[in-house]
């Protein structure tokens, strides 16, 4: 038994196939302009989802604070 290849065009069409005139021609604007998007016009908010650090503190100031701020207990327990 042969397995058939679809596209993903041929399953996009099958999803819209049922949809109004209106809707497809709404569809198709919509898919139009997104094809027009500039180099420079790219959606970077998918950046907001790994939780970048923004600070108006220098590096140096940052780690400073963090290795004062830092606490460690050396003391080995016994087994």
């Amino acid at each position: 038994m042969e397995v058939k290849r679809i596209s993903i065009a041929d399953n996009f069409l099958g999803m819209i196939k049922s949809l109004s005139a209106d809707v497809k021609v709404e569809l198709i604007g919509k898919i139009t302009e997104s094809t027009r998007v500039k180099e420079d016009e790219k959606d970077d908010s998918w950046k907001a989802l790994f939780g970048a650090w923004q600070s108006d503190q220098t590096a140096e100031k940052i780690i400073e604070e963090l290795r004062t701020d830092r606490f460690t207990n050396r003391k080995i327990e016994d087994l």
